[in-house]
């Protein structure tokens, strides 16, 4: 049995910072409120992308699939992160999946409720736009991360995000307290289960992670930002 440690828990931080709480509450006014059973779908690639959906209880995960069929995960939303692929006075299609994981409440928000609300509230406007840009930059920094610096740098930038978003500090390391198949690293890298099953291997025989209980442990972050040479991204940035 290991010694236990106390332990700083690291906040998941929500997509949602930029809106001030005045926004927000706005925003809550023109919700509708749904449950959505686990497994579902909230919209396919190449459907309208007339909504957005604000995240009040469950996960949904968002994946993009290549012309031979392979998905990648891209994102892992939580509890009130706000998602979706709306233009305002525009009409454009999703370019993703979003798949709910386990049930879910989800506020969802008509892109014609929303154009007048920003045609209202010049002070929302300008927080929605930073919110699309901040939703363009992470999108960015993943491509990065699958295209610049190959499998071992997209894993290790992944367990980066995953520390930042479900990391808590012990005496051993930053336990990455969500659980997560070999598998399922590999759809957010664009890899096999089985070359993630050897970059993991190398990286335990170097003693830079540890898996216990089915959770990694990083020992040595500082390692893992070396090899997907990180910029030091702001935390709503950096994460899953």
């Amino acid at each position: 049995m290991h010694e236990q440690y106390s332990h700083e828990v690291t906040t998941q931080v929500s997509n949602t910072e930029c809106f001030s709480e005045g926004s927000l509450e706005k925003l809550a006014g023109i919700m509708y409120e749904t449950k959505v059973a686990a497994g579902a779908y909230l919209f396919w690639e190449g459907d309208a992308a007339d909504k957005l959906y604000f995240l009040k209880q469950g996960r949904v995960k968002i994946t993009k699939s290549n012309d031979e069929g392979k998905g990648f995960i891209l994102y892992l939303h939580n509890a009130g992160d706000l998602f979706g692929q709306v233009d305002p006075f525009h009409n454009s299609v999703h370019s993703f999946n979003a798949e709910v994981m386990e049930e879910a409440i989800i506020g969802v928000i008509q892109q014609k409720d929303l154009e007048v609300l920003l045609w209202q509230h010049g002070e929302l406007a300008v927080e929605f736009m930073k919110w699309m840009g901040l939703m363009h930059r992470l999108t960015q920094t993943k491509f990065r991360d699958l295209m610049m610096f190959g499998k071992p740098g997209a894993l290790c930038s992944t367990l980066i995000r995953l520390c930042n978003s479900y990391g808590e500090t012990t005496a051993e390391g930053i336990v990455i307290t969500k659980k997560l198949t070999n598998s399922e690293l590999a759809d957010m890298i664009g890899a096999t289960r089985e070359s993630v099953n050897r970059m993991l291997s190398d990286l335990r025989k170097q003693d830079i992670i540890s898996i216990e209980n089915n959770q990694i442990i990083v020992k040595k972050l500082d390692y893992l930002q070396d090899i997907c040479h990180c910029e030091n991204c702001p935390k709503d940035m950096c994460r899953i």
